[in-house]
């Protein structure tokens, strides 16, 4: 097998990340992304139907996201730069419903975060740029869009941010420590609590 899988990380059921096998020399490196006979051997039977990537600046926080009715397992990587991870379970009839965990990926360290069905999800780029991948078992359905906000207490992600919930999703006077602005997209400074 060429991966390395880690399950039920931050004590969550079904969240698992994935670094594959880097093979590496003088010249540079190789390694298989992804690998359906991999997946199979390490209890994991998704049937991917389509890949996605982004291009962020540095302070874009895309989330929280999730799809209501068409809901996505999604296998996330950064292929540039490097972003803190999150994904908080809503599945009702959880342990773990409402917790959360967090992970870096990055170009550097090439792990893979595997998200099931009933997690919402978000990404913060922490570098000047990040280049973000993702496969998911579903199609998207832009109709189906749900969220919750980004700094919900109630959830308490720890971003790694400056500033403090003032009631709302909005981004205004939140930083990352050195001090760049976090810019959300408008209809991620809407999304409500928990």
């Amino acid at each position: 097998m060429q991966i390395t899988v880690e399950k039920n990380v931050g004590g969550i059921e079904g969240l698992a990340l994935i670094t594959p096998a880097v093979h590496g020399d003088s010249r540079g490196y190789f390694m298989e992304t992804y690998s359906l006979r991999d997946m199979r051997e390490a209890g994991f039977d998704i049937d991917f139907v389509q890949d996605n990537q982004s291009k962020s600046t540095k302070g874009v926080l895309r989330g929280l996201h999730f799809q209501k009715n068409f809901p996505q397992t999604k296998l996330v990587r950064v292929i540039k730069g490097v972003v803190f991870d999150a994904a908080v379970d809503l599945r009702k009839d959880s342990p773990t419903y409402g917790k959360w965990f967090g992970v870096e990926l990055s170009e550097e360290n090439k792990v893979q975060f595997l998200i099931p069905k009933g997690f919402a999800h978000g990404f913060l780029v922490r570098s000047d740029e990040a280049e973000f991948c993702y496969k998911c078992d579903d199609f998207y359905h832009p109709d189906d869009e749900g969220g919750i906000a980004w700094n919900d207490p109630s959830i308490g992600v720890k971003w790694g941010v400056v500033g403090e919930y003032r009631g709302s999703a909005s981004a205004e006077g939140y930083t990352l420590p050195d001090g760049t602005p976090l810019n959300l997209s408008s209809k991620d400074e809407k999304w409500g609590r928990l």
